[in-house]
């Protein structure tokens, strides 16, 4: 059934897991889906050509970090990011409302036994972030200069930037909070979000509204019910995987989704591991993004798939890290599986010895072994769901 931009392709028939097309102006993206994050207009270690081979189909970029360097200037004298980074395919663009929020030093969650932050690079302590209903004050983490984000602003950049997919500017939350400061953020993210829709742009860039309200159901169901009445062209889930229990995210999805429409995209922001992902799946998550397999490719912590990924059940894949002694003689290839015959050709005993001697080459294979885990798990999710098997 083709629903403007979205297509729904394949509905599951054990829970409410789907698959289809989004249809955007620079191509079709088969959902569900996951983006690596190029903060910052690259993805840290490999370029855009690496990063296509593996199956990725879109990526991020944040809007705070691109403002910032190298600013909207160069970047509209580029022809756009797309041009600017060289990368053919959509790109969605975060707000930036999640680095403001980062910049307070609110960020930090668990993720099992790894640590994460959702931005690539949280804001140094103590800049200064003044929060109004007119938007975003905010210190430059580079030379400290003052600037304001607004509503409109924030839709202004993310025209020049030509996303394909562009965010509002939202006010996020730690978990847990008051139900009060929830409130107030969620308000204020509803008022941000007619703002934005509001202000002038393309008809080609496609606009997603964020959900908010903490872990407070009556919250999460008012935002969800207004943004919905404003039609936004996709929703996402916003202020989850920000310290609250990964069943408490769940339990928010379970009352959350049923409100958004089936004819649209539903992103769930900033998260997360695998198994986290295919529950979200479950729960009629269509879009992901989270900087665990970068970030941990970056401490040497490779992930393992299970055979070629036929299976999503128990023990589906492992996590090793490549650093420990035990791997010092293992020759066998980082993952024989693999699109690339870099990762088929060098041997886990030589990624060790690469990062033991601080070789920048080791963190390029490592992230493209965990960024291509990733794809891998999308497209066996995909289908699954199209054999009824998830």
């Amino acid at each position: 059934m083709i629903m403007n931009n979205f297509i729904v392709t394949k509905k599951s028939n054990k829970n409410q897991a789907r698959a289809g097309v989004l249809i955007t102006k620079s191509g079709k993206i088969q959902t569900p889906f996951f983006m690596p994050i190029a903060t910052r207009g690259s993805v840290r270690s490999v370029d855009a050509a690496e990063i296509k081979k593996i199956g990725a189909q879109i990526i991020l970029s944040n809007s705070y970090h691109l403002y910032l360097k190298p600013g909207l200037r160069v970047i509209r004298k580029a022809g756009g990011l797309h041009r600017f980074m060289n990368w053919p395919g959509p790109i969605l663009t975060d707000s930036g409302g999640f680095q403001v929020f980062s910049l307070s030093g609110e960020s930090r969650t668990t993720f099992a036994s790894a640590k994460v932050v959702r931005d690539e690079s949280a804001g140094r302590p103590g800049a200064l972030v003044k929060v109004s209903d007119q938007g975003v004050e905010f210190k430059s983490v580079y030379d400290g200069s003052k600037h304001l984000f607004t509503p409109r602003l924030v839709i202004t950049m993310q025209e020049i930037f030509g996303s394909d997919i562009m965010m509002v500017l939202d006010q996020c939350v730690a978990n847990p909070c008051s139900h009060k400061k929830a409130e107030t953020a969620m308000q204020r993210t509803l008022k941000w979000a007619e703002q934005s829709k509001n202000s002038p742009k393309s008809k080609k860039s496609l606009l997603f509204g964020i959900v908010q309200g903490s872990l407070y159901r009556d919250l999460r169901l008012k935002c969800a019910q207004a943004l919905v009445k404003m039609k936004f062209d996709g929703y996402a889930i916003g202020g989850l995987a920000v310290g609250e229990d990964p069943k408490e995210m769940c339990r928010v999805l379970d009352y959350t989704v049923p409100v958004l429409p089936q004819d649209k995209p539903r992103y769930l922001m900033g998260v997360g591991l695998p198994e986290q992902i295919i529950a979200a799946v479950k729960r009629g998550i269509d879009m992901f993004d989270c900087v665990i397999p970068t970030r941990e490719a970056r401490h040497g912590r490779l992930y393992i798939q299970n055979a070629k990924l036929r299976t999503l059940g128990h023990g589906f894949y492992s996590t090793v890290n490549i650093k420990l002694k035990k791997f010092a003689q293992d020759v066998s290839p980082i993952n024989p599986y693999s699109k690339l015959p870099q990762l088929r050709g060098y041997s886990k005993a030589y990624l060790r010895h690469l990062f033991s001697v601080n070789e920048t080459l080791a963190l390029k294979l490592a992230t493209l072994n965990n960024l291509e885990f990733y794809q891998n798990l999308m497209q066996s999710i995909r289908r699954a769901i199209k054999n009824n098997l998830i």
